[in-house]
Parts: structure tokens; C-alpha cells; sequence
């Protein structure tokens, strides 16, 4: 293809996946639905696991409920554990809000889920509660699909016509509480009103409280979620997810509501464009605030440029901060030499031959692809620095190469959740730490290849 290196698959077998399942994606767009709580319909294990992964990246305690099936659901269908997992659930936790999510088990053994849930609630009084049931086998997906098809599922729930209204719709990839943070506190500077779906910057980011709550307070109201037909434009973070997953166009094509399709504003362009937007709404000035703000992100970019240039990045992770980080790393002077995302996802490569056009030599991109196959591709492409989640380790240990760590999961790290990559503050921290990143390493090992240029020389 033009612009990139499309890489075909390196092997049959994935070792060591460049991806998390898909209903653990899932699970975190229901996090940032108020008051909900989620089942996994699955074996014990795979809410353990998940449990574990939100834990270890969020630092907070993430309660899943699991259906607990076994062999013998296997054999004789998991519909009454499942019903009685519900029930658990409406006891303990008293919930708005039930996501129901499969699992590759229950996938495969053909568990009729919208039959199920469609029996419970005509056998139980449900006034108030609402039980949202999404398919999400990790054979069809990984967490990237996961979250999509969760946060599109709710919206499709709760979404009714609606009388027009000023306040937007803001749909936000798989980020950080930090980044969702922040782009509310841009919204707000811009004097703009909004929803936010999925709002998960307080359920999983929570500020010390004292006492456990099992589901703490926070996340997008449902009532707000079933005004959004009525808002002048969707705004969604999203232009590599998949039509048929994308709840912006889910909007556009039920309640006509027009969709703006943005990258996530990480880099000046991404930014700009996303400032534009806004200000075609509010046909105002741009804040002072941020406008300083872009001006500190120039400033550093003009300081760190010299740095960049002897950058020779490896980014990996989900397809939307794939792209978004490539921007930004080209925009910086410092271009990946390999791209790669576990998502199997073709929209990623075409967004890139734009971005890319420029900067000499191809990268080599893969998608739906393992650590095993980036390992030996960095190591031909003599990558010097890598940008991507705690799961690129293995190019630390192997290869010496160090990481800027974004995304989902950073589980060898504590902060996870406070990564603020988005904005002109976020992307000016970024770029603070992609650079000194690259600074640590030079200073640390100079010294030694000086000394082996000279062994060379003298003919050691």
C-alpha cells in the first residue's frame, strides 16, 4: 500500500497477543454508564481475569459478576445460572443499570442471550432497571470492539426522539480517566454544553473516599443519554472504529443527528481541528487559556525537535491512539519506523498513507498481530523507543528498548489511569516524556559506544 509497509502475518499462531478480550472492553464502557454494574456470562475465570486487568492499570476495585458457567452448563445451557446471577446482582448491588456481556463459552455453546433476558424481565417486576445484554466473543474481537459495541448498545437502549437542544454529543474512545477529564475541561473552557458517553474519569478514578462502595458514584446519566437525538452534532473520537460499531452513526442513521467524526486530539493538528469544531458552534474566540496553552505545546515542540529527529519509535496499541500517537510522533519530527495494532481493523491503514506520505522510507505496519512478530520486527528496523501499553515490556527486557507507556493496560506502573495524553496539556506531557525518554537513554549509554567506536578503530 502507499504510504506504509502492509505486513502480512508473520505466523499462524499468535505468542504473547498484541490484545485484551473483547467483553473486557465492554466492562469498562459500562463503568462509565451511573449506576450500572456488569455480568460476565462466562466461566468464573474470565471475570477473574478481567477483574484483575482493571485493577492492576486502574488501582481501584472493579466488582464483575460472573454467571459461573461449568461443564455442565456446557451440556444443558447456562440460562439458569445465568438468571440467578442476575439476581445476585439486583440484591447486592441495586443497580440502574445490568450490562450483560458473553464470553467466547458462551458464544460458542449458542446461548440465546436477548431470549434470556427477555424471559427474566417478563418473570420479575423490573421498574427502574434495565438489563442491556452485548455480544462479545474475543474470537470476533478484541477490548477495542469490546468497548465500542458496549457503549453503542447502550446508546441504542436509551435512545429516544428528543426535542432539539444545544448541548452536544461527545462519544469517547477507550482512554484514560485523565484524557476524559481533560476533554471535558475543554469543552467547559469553550463554554460549551455536552454530553459524554461512556464517563468513566470518577468510577475508575476515584478520589479517596474512606469506605468501599460497591458502585461508585459517577458516569453518564441514562436521562441525558436518551436526549442525545436531540443534539445539533454528535462529536465521536472514533475514525477507526467499524461502522457497523460506531454509536455516532448509529445516531445519524436512527434520529438524523449529523456525525463529526474527529482523531483524537493528541498533536497541534488533531488539536486545532478539534478547537475548530467547537468554536463553529460558539463563533466566539478562542480562550485565553488555551490559547497559552497551545503556545507552551509550540514552544516545546520547536525545544524538543533536535531530540526527536534521532527518535526511531515502535507505536503499538488500539487503533484509535495507534493513529493518534503517530500523528503526533510525525508531527514531532520523529516518524515509527513499525506500527502495530493486535485490532484487525483496515481503516487503521488507510488513515495512516496521509500522515505518513512524507517521511521517507515506509513503516511497516501490523494489524491483528503478537509481540513475537513486533519483537523481530523492531529489531530489524532498529527501533530505539517504543509507545504503547505495560504489554511491549518484552521489547525492554529482550531488546533494551525503553517504553512510553499509554493505553490499556499498564499494569507494571502505578498512574495508569492518570495518563493525560489529550489536549495541548496532554500533548505537551507526552512529548515531555517521549523526549526525555529518548534523552535517558542517549546519556546512559554513550559513554559505551564511544568506547566501543574506538576499540573498533584501534583495531580491538
Amino acid at each position: 500500500m502507499d504510504g506504509t509497509q502492509q505486513a502480512g502475518r508473520a505466523r499462524q499462531v499468535n505468542e504473547n497477543q498484541c490484545h485484551m478480550c473483547m467483553p473486557l472492553g465492554g466492562v469498562i464502557a459500562f463503568k462509565g454508564i451511573e449506576n450500572a454494574m456488569v455480568i460476565s456470562h462466562g466461566s468464573q475465570g474470565c471475570s477473574t481475569y478481567m477483574r484483575l486487568a482493571n485493577v492492576e492499570h486502574f488501582n481501584e476495585p472493579v466488582d464483575i459478576a460472573s454467571s459461573g458457567l461449568n461443564e455442565k452448563q456446557t451440556i444443558y445451557g447456562g440460562e439458569a445460572n445465568l438468571k440467578k446471577a442476575i439476581d445476585n446482582v439486583l440484591r447486592v448491588y441495586q443497580p440502574k443499570v445490568v450490562g450483560i456481556l458473553t464470553t467466547c463459552l458462551s458464544e460458542t455453546m449458542g446461548e440465546d442471550l436477548d431470549r434470556i433476558v427477555a424471559s427474566y424481565v417478563k418473570e420479575h417486576n423490573l421498574d427502574g432497571i434495565d438489563i442491556i445484554p452485548v455480544p462479545t466473543p474475543s474470537y470476533s474481537g478484541s477490548h477495542t470492539e469490546g468497548f465500542w459495541a458496549a457503549t453503542r448498545a447502550v446508546i441504542a437502549t436509551y435512545a429516544r426522539p428528543a426535542e432539539k437542544h444545544n448541548r452536544i454529543n461527545v462519544i469517547v474512545p477507550h482512554i484514560s480517566p485523565a484524557d476524559i477529564r481533560e476533554i471535558k475541561r475543554i469543552l467547559c473552557l469553550m463554554g460549551i454544553e455536552y454530553v459524554l458517553v461512556p464517563d468513566y474519569s470518577l468510577t475508575l478514578d476515584r478520589p479517596y473516599g474512606g469506605r468501599y462502595q460497591k458502585i461508585p458514584p459517577g458516569g453518564t446519566r441514562t436521562e441525558d443519554i436518551a436526549r442525545m437525538p436531540g443534539a445539533p452534532f454528535t462529536v465521536q473520537f472514533g475514525l477507526t472504529c467499524p461502522d457497523a460499531l460506531s454509536p455516532g452513526l448509529f445516531l445519524e442513521e436512527k434520529f438524523g443527528v449529523p456525525l463529526i467524526n474527529l482523531p483524537l486530539p493528541v498533536g497541534i493538528e488533531a488539536m486545532d481541528g478539534f478547537i475548530g469544531t467547537l468554536q463553529g458552534l460558539v463563533c466566539g474566540p478562542v480562550p485565553d487559556q488555551l490559547a497559552l496553552e497551545r503556545g507552551w505545546l509550540l514552544d516545546a515542540m520547536a525545544d524538543s525537535h533536535k531530540y526527536n529527529a534521532e527518535g526511531k519509535p515502535v507505536i503499538y496499541g488500539e487503533p484509535e491512539l495507534v493513529y493518534a500517537f503517530t500523528r503526533a510522533c510525525t508531527e514531532n519530527g520523529a516518524p515509527p519506523v513499525v506500527i502495530a495494532s493486535g485490532t484487525k481493523n483496515s481503516k487503521l491503514a488507510g488513515l495512516l498513507v496521509p500522515v505518513l506520505s512524507d517521511v521517507g522510507e515506509a513503516p511497516v505496519l501490523f494489524e491483528e498481530t503478537d509481540f513475537a512478530t513486533l519483537d523481530e520486527a523492531a529489531a530489524l528496523a532498529g527501533v530505539n523507543i517504543a509507545v504503547g501499553h505495560s504489554g511491549g515490556k518484552f521489547l525492554t527486557e529482550r531488546q533494551g528498548i525503553p517504553i512510553v507507556r499509554v493505553g490499556f493496560p499498564v499494569h507494571d506502573r502505578t498512574g495508569g489511569q492518570r495518563v493525560l495524553s489529550v489536549g495541548y496539556t496532554g500533548t505537551l506531557a507526552f512529548l515531555d516524556r517521549f523526549t526525555n525518554t529518548l534523552l535517558e537513554t542517549k546519556y546512559m549509554s554513550y559513554r559505551t559506544r564511544i568506547k566501543e567506536k574506538m576499540m573498533i578503530k584501534e583495531g580491538y
